[in-house]
């Protein structure tokens, strides 16, 4: 325990350094994709909409973004309601007026002078932010370990209309740094635990595409995107994501099987492709999506952070998916937002077969050679994907609780985990004096492949020495958003996972996390 809490004071220590560093040294805004409101007169801030609850592109770092308050509760008796204000001092100068303006104001560097504003009326969006996640195990796992990791972005936004005069759309880049170290690797588990961690520590592109609302009716995307943020990507409730209120990557920003068992290709990675999205209604009520992306295996190597191309791609994922939406034009008043989406995949590469994932569980390299191992050319699988705001607090409307559930199933001849379940609970608004802090519950269970299992069973039988059945890994979380500002978030947490890595050899670890956000 020593060594581990020497650990994990360095780590903190480094975070908080960090984070205090940020913010003279970090001269950049954060963008906004989704319309915008106007509080108190002048401070723009992002309002989340239904139609992004829809499918527009949401990256994770909206689980940092959170909206200030819209609606203005009546202050309590002896309140003072200027503590409740959002303000931006620096509309006419670099430096806010005051420490309380500072804290205030929607973004962390401000209006710089008034010219974010301006650059956002001629159509030009620029943002960045910062997001880091530790995590140690002072109990359980193979080794008692604390790692940390990171990540920086810059994105511009193009409004080409405002840009050009002409309906042109958006076109939108993205351009991530992550580095660190990942937990998982040491426990081991099948899911990081840190949602921050992972698709190579480099510098990267992580989007650059062109989108198009040809009308109420279509809209289109086409470039170096992800899949994650197109296709059984979280809904977003007051202006964050849902599934990110999670540091486990099992849960944010999609459920994490998907990308075990297909070309699915996930945030910060890019792969060219498209999608399309049809609204029968002419309206965000209903939806009705395709996509295709490029498979390449390859994309996460440290050193393709820019790669452009289809070399190396191995075929093409194909998703598809169908929405249902309910709810008032904001998550502060009208009918509670409502979310239901049903989708799936074909995935046209050449694999080999689940046998070829037994190296996950440390099945010696002797045995790996009697495994079965075929190739498979296709893969499918689905989704269903459920989520809903469970009320609305009468007395302040910025107040309130959502609940989200998923169930992903996978081939079963090439899926290491085939059947994977996640849930969660979030309630806005914990203190009375705390409107936008969360508390998150939230689970995942993963199931792995009974071929796996069986095969492990049977070289057991016949007397093979160090093999561990595979069964599954299912881990908790629970964890608290403090947003002392509208511009960070600093949320400690907990993890226990059961099996950790799909097996039971080692003792189930418990895990303290800690994560910070800031949006520039």
């Amino acid at each position: 325990m020593g060594k581990f809490g020497r650990d994990w004071t360095k780590t903190l220590l480094q975070g908080c350094a960090i984070t205090a560093l940020l913010a003279g040294i970090i001269p950049v805004g954060h963008a906004q994709t989704t319309p915008a409101g106007v509080v108190d007169g002048h401070q723009k801030v992002a309002a989340a909409t239904s139609a992004a609850t829809m499918g527009t592109p949401q990256i994770r770092t909206k689980s940092i973004t959170p909206v200030p308050m819209l609606v203005r509760p009546a202050p309590a008796k002896g309140s003072a309601q200027l503590a409740a204000a959002t303000s931006d001092s620096t509309e006419n100068r670099f430096f806010p007026a005051s420490f309380h303006d500072w804290l205030t104001q929607s973004t962390m560097t401000g209006d710089w002078g008034g010219w974010r504003t301006w650059l956002t009326d001629k159509g030009i969006n620029i943002g960045g932010h910062y997001l880091e996640d530790s995590a140690g195990n002072p109990m359980g796992g193979k080794t008692k370990a604390v790692r940390y990791a990171d990540e920086f972005g810059i994105n511009i936004d193009f409004n080409l209309k405002r840009l050009t005069g002409l309906n042109l759309g958006m076109f939108h880049t993205l351009v991530t740094a992550r580095q660190g170290l990942g937990l998982g690797a040491t426990l081991p588990t099948l899911d990081s635990p840190q949602q921050i961690f992972g698709s190579g520590e480099t510098v990267r592109l992580t989007r650059l595409s062109w989108e198009m609302p040809w009308n109420r009716y279509v809209s289109t995307e086409v470039g170096e995107i992800n899949t994650e943020n197109d296709f059984e990507q979280s809904s977003i409730y007051w202006g964050m994501s849902q599934y990110c209120q999670f540091e486990s990557n099992a849960i944010c920003g999609m459920p994490q099987s998907i990308a075990m068992n297909s070309g699915y290709g996930w945030y910060p990675t890019a792969h060219p492709g498209a999608w399309v999205k049809f609204y029968p209604a002419g309206n965000n009520h209903y939806l009705v999506q395709f996509g295709a992306y490029s498979i390449d295996p390859t994309i996460s190597n440290t050193h393709n952070g820019w790669k452009l191309n289809l070399h190396d791609a191995i075929g093409t994922y194909i998703p598809f998916q169908l929405g249902w939406h309910q709810g008032g034009k904001d998550d502060y008043s009208g009918p509670l937002q409502t979310n239901v989406k049903i989708g799936g995949y074909w995935d046209t590469s050449e694999v080999s077969d689940v046998y070829s994932k037994l190296s996950m569980f440390s099945v010696p390299a002797e045995y790996l050679l009697s495994a079965p191992t075929q190739k498979v050319r296709g893969r499918f699988g689905g989704w269903f994907q459920f989520d809903r705001m469970l009320e609305r607090d009468a007395a302040d409307p910025n107040r309130g609780t959502t609940l989200f559930t998923s169930f992903t199933w996978g081939d079963p001849r090439t899926s290491v985990a085939p059947y994977f379940i996640t849930w969660g609970v979030t309630r806005k608004g914990t203190f009375r004096n705390r409107p936008n802090d969360t508390i998150s519950l939230g689970m995942k269970m993963l199931w792995v492949n009974p071929k796996l299992t069986i095969w492990a069973r049977q070289m057991q039988a016949a007397g093979a020495q160090g093999i561990n059945k595979p069964s599954g890994e299912h881990a908790i979380e629970l964890n608290y958003g403090w947003r002392p500002t509208p511009w960070l978030v600093i949320r400690p947490g907990a993890q226990y996972i059961w099996s950790t890595g799909g097996t039971n050899r080692y003792k189930n670890p418990l895990l303290l996390d800690f994560e910070t956000g800031i949006t520039f």
